[in-house]
């Protein structure tokens, strides 16, 4: 069964464009580690929540827009060995340098579908 990796992040709404050509350029290494399908969503309808939201999740400030994105890999073993190699390749730590949006905040997590219909 696949397995999913999800991405939640505050992008300036001013680095739009900036944030949609770092992600073009990143996923041709991302296919190259695994990845099998690569999904980027800009925040349309993002309402604030009384006790949790997606905004507090990542304290994004009110020029910042969420992004929820995520990877599909053929299996957990799959991303694992995608994340390892990650890590270590110059060309993605080039690009974490230049990121167009605070990594700290960003927040991800590995997931094993239960219902895909």
């Amino acid at each position: 069964m696949k397995y999913v990796e999800g991405f939640l992040v505050a992008v300036p709404r001013a680095n739009k464009e900036l944030y949609l050509q770092h992600a073009a350029q990143a996923a041709p290494l991302f296919k190259e580690f695994g990845v099998t399908r690569m999904v980027e969503c800009w925040e349309d309808d993002v309402p604030d929540g009384k006790l949790t939201d997606f905004r507090r999740a990542v304290q994004a400030k009110e020029d910042e827009a969420v992004v929820f994105s995520w990877f599909e890999y053929p299996s957990k073993e799959v991303r694992d060995a995608a994340n390892a190699k990650m890590t270590s390749d110059p060309r993605l730590q080039r690009m974490g340098e230049s990121m167009p949006f605070d990594g700290k905040r960003m927040i991800f997590g590995g997931f094993a579908p239960i219902l895909d219909v």
